[in-house]
């Protein structure tokens, strides 16, 4: 029930704390762009929202699926790091970053200080960057999937509006589902076929005391249980403070499931390690979607049928 997702606006104004958002760069570091009135729909939205845009050269590349050439989707983040705009954001996800983790130099990146934003696909980024540089960047909207849609969610801007502006400082959502916790750890995760493709690799941060939140799409409840295996066997479900779930959505039960359906992989979850789990979040492939910040170190903590998320801390 999307209309219950309340993020609460605690507005100190401790203006040395907050950025000024200024403008997004857009780029398209995955899948192929399929219409370009998307792209500009969503940059009347973001500029709507008081966000300037420029469009990097090759958004609109094709490749086979690709935007582009590997070629050309590396030389596109190397561009982004060297263009005036303080964002950079991904038009959209699919897949692709994998293939270029090698041959992005990360410490530039770090050096950049932009502040990157994406979902899906850029998991791969978000946790590559912070494996290897300890930088913050940031799981959220993607140009064409959210400012683009047909309707623009409002909660969705404005969380991520807050982000930029590093104003949100609690997010707050209902919960059918969790466990008791009360904990601070380093916010790290995203999209979950991706987080498991990075066990092993040098790309896979090694967060002890994290808190981990995961969503993903068209994965099957048993698949999805398979992921979370890989994590947990690779002893990095262990070593957390919480698994937070977000939305798994666009799957169908067949008839060899018995049953076995998500809540059933919960319950697993569960069983299988000590760690508390949160069901709720808003994040994933859906309309309303927080902006998290990976890398950065929060809290996190429930009542009866609320979460709490806290992003921003003043001390």
């Amino acid at each position: 029930m999307t209309q219950h997702h309340e993020h609460d606006h605690h507005h100190e104004h401790h203006a040395h704390q907050h950025r000024k958002p200024g403008g997004i760069y857009l780029i398209s570091p995955s899948g192929a762009v399929a219409d370009a009135a998307t792209l500009d729909l969503a940059r009347q939205r973001l500029a709507d929202l008081g966000f300037k845009t420029a469009v990097d050269r090759t958004a609109l590349a094709v490749h086979e699926r690709f935007a582009g050439t590997d070629k050309q989707r590396l030389a596109a983040i190397a561009r982004s790091l060297k263009q005036k705009h303080p964002i950079v954001m991904a038009t959209r996800g699919g897949y692709g970053l994998n293939r270029l983790l090698p041959f992005i130099d990360w410490e530039q990146v770090a050096a950049s200080e932009k502040i990157f934003v994406g979902l899906s696909d850029f998991t791969a980024f978000n946790l590559a960057l912070l494996a290897k540089t300890g930088a913050v960047s940031y799981s959220g909207p993607t140009a064409i999937f959210d400012f683009g849609a047909k309707k623009l969610d409002e909660l969705t801007a404005s969380l991520f509006v807050e982000s930029m502006h590093q104003e949100l400082e609690i997010l707050s959502f209902e919960t059918q589902d969790a466990d008791p916790v009360d904990a601070r750890g380093v916010l790290w995760g995203g999209n979950l076929a991706m987080v498991a493709s990075l066990v092993g690799t040098p790309y896979m941060p090694k967060i002890r005391g994290g808190i981990l939140f995961l969503e993903d799409i068209g994965e099957h409840p048993y698949r999805i249980e398979r992921m979370l295996t890989q994590l947990l066997h690779a002893g990095i479900l262990g070593r957390q403070k919480a698994i937070v779930l977000g939305r798994f959505t666009e799957y169908r039960l067949g008839a060899a499931d018995g049953g076995y359906d998500f809540p059933s992989t919960v319950a697993w979850l569960r069983s299988a390690i000590k760690v508390p789990v949160i069901t709720g979040l808003p994040y994933g492939h859906v309309k309303v979607k927080a902006t998290l910040p990976i890398g950065k170190k929060v809290g996190i903590a429930t009542e009866p049928g609320m979460a709490h998320l806290v992003l921003e801390e003043h001390f």
